[in-house]
């Protein structure tokens, strides 16, 4: 068997569980903090394969392997390498108190309804776009993508009511801190090497209520929502029909960040963050700014509102997975040109004029999209005097799209 063995914050350390071990592994300052049964062999945990390969000599011989890590190691841990190689059949795992789990209990709050996003080796922006999309989340950290790099990425764009906290040396009471800054001044600070997790929370929404499913709430029942669903001026919304294609089309979920460019009432921008994703609502108008936040606050969402004009407005914006343009006049080309520069994965683009559609479609084009679109034409019901129906045309209106292609690892394009 291999033991595992979860240790720190506040878990209980029980030299039992090393007694008979051949080898133990594990980080330099857990394999420090014990003794070692006499003959046992010690490797400090760097490359996980060297280890994993000393692992597998001594479960061949039936010699007792006992792995040493932090916290629940089945929780975004070593668990899962160890299962792939060895069975889960072969782990003895013993696991103690969570990072995520000791940082909320510092702080008196339940997390049941938090997300927890690991960026320890990972791309840091996933975890950046779950902090602006959800108002309670945890951040695994790790060297390059700490508390300052986090803070400075959510200190880009607005991010609401954002607060973090950033959770060192748990379990060891004479170096643990726990410290409320906020992204601007986590940018500002080195951090060092002890931090556990960063909680990324939204002062307003930290009790939603008893729970029955963990995670965050289940995601909409219904989407492309009926127009008096939002606050719109003189019918300057993006029709359910038309909402319904574009947001197939952009595929927003947990983890992306979508601009809604010229967004109007931000009917797209609501329903992309009601579907998980984090997003920038760009607008030039003043009354469009207060209505696309009264609309995200009545929906239960956050989305970022960037009062200025397109293209001059989206500089200073992290890229976007997917981009949705509703709105340009006659600088839509240069618009579309811009962000299909900068989108990672698709733009689409709603436009009325006929006139219109060509150079859109060369923009996207042009920046190596494979572009695709549709004439949506639709009539609704409608009742006439006499308990009769007839079937009321909408306006039509053209929606292209533009998806990146996949480059393989050949350098082939899927």
């Amino acid at each position: 068997m291999i033991t595992v063995v979860g240790t720190g914050t506040g878990t209980a350390y029980d030299p039992r569980a090393l007694l008979g071990a051949g080898l133990v592994v594990g980080g330099r300052r857990h394999l420090d903090a014990v003794r070692l049964p006499e003959g046992a062999e010690r490797i400090v945990l760097g490359p996980l394969g060297p280890a994993l390969d000393a692992m597998e000599r001594y479960v061949a011989q039936e010699r007792r392997v006992v792995v040493l890590a932090s916290g629940d190691p089945g929780f975004f841990g070593i668990v899962r390498a160890l299962a792939e190689r060895f069975g889960p059949e072969r782990l003895d795992v013993r696991p103690g108190v969570s990072s995520v789990a000791a940082a909320f209990a510092r702080l008196g709050l339940p997390w049941d309804d938090a997300v927890v996003v690991s960026a320890h080796g990972r791309d840091l922006r996933t975890a950046v776009q779950v902090c602006r999309a959800r108002p309670k989340v945890a951040v695994l950290t790790g060297p390059g993508a700490g508390p300052a790099e986090l803070g400075a990425a959510l200190a880009r764009t607005p991010a609401g009511d954002r607060v973090l906290v950033v959770a060192r040396a748990l379990g060891d009471p004479a170096h643990e801190h726990v410290e409320r800054v906020t992204p601007a001044e986590a940018a500002g600070r080195d951090w060092g090497t002890a931090v556990n997790v960063v909680l990324c929370l939204d002062g307003s929404r930290l009790l939603g209520g008893a729970r029955t499913v963990a995670g965050f709430a289940e995601g909409p029942a219904g989407w492309a929502l009926p127009e008096d669903a939002f606050a719109h001026r003189d019918s300057m919304i993006t029709k359910f029909e038309v909402r319904a294609l574009a947001l197939a089309r952009l595929g927003p979920r947990l983890g992306d960040l979508v601009w809604d460019v010229g967004a109007g009432s931000g009917s797209v921008a609501v329903e992309c963050a009601r579907l998980g994703a984090a997003v920038v609502a760009v607008e030039k108008t003043a009354d469009g700014v207060e209505r696309i936040r009264a609309n995200a606050a009545a929906h239960g969402v956050d989305v970022a509102v960037v009062h200025g004009a397109a293209p001059g407005a989206l500089s200073g914006l992290d890229d976007p997975d997917a981009v949705f343009v509703g709105g340009g006049g006659r600088e839509l080309p240069g618009i579309v040109g811009v962000c299909a520069r900068r989108a990672r994965r698709t733009v689409v683009v709603a436009v009325a004029a006929l006139d219109r559609v060509p150079a859109a479609r060369e923009a996207l084009t042009s920046a190596g999209f494979v572009c695709d679109g549709v004439l949506l034409q639709s009539s609704r019901l409608a009742p006439l005097p006499g308990d009769v129906t007839r079937l009321a045309a909408a306006n039509p209106v053209f929606l292209l799209w533009g998806v990146r292609p996949l480059v393989s690892s050949e350098g082939v394009s899927q």
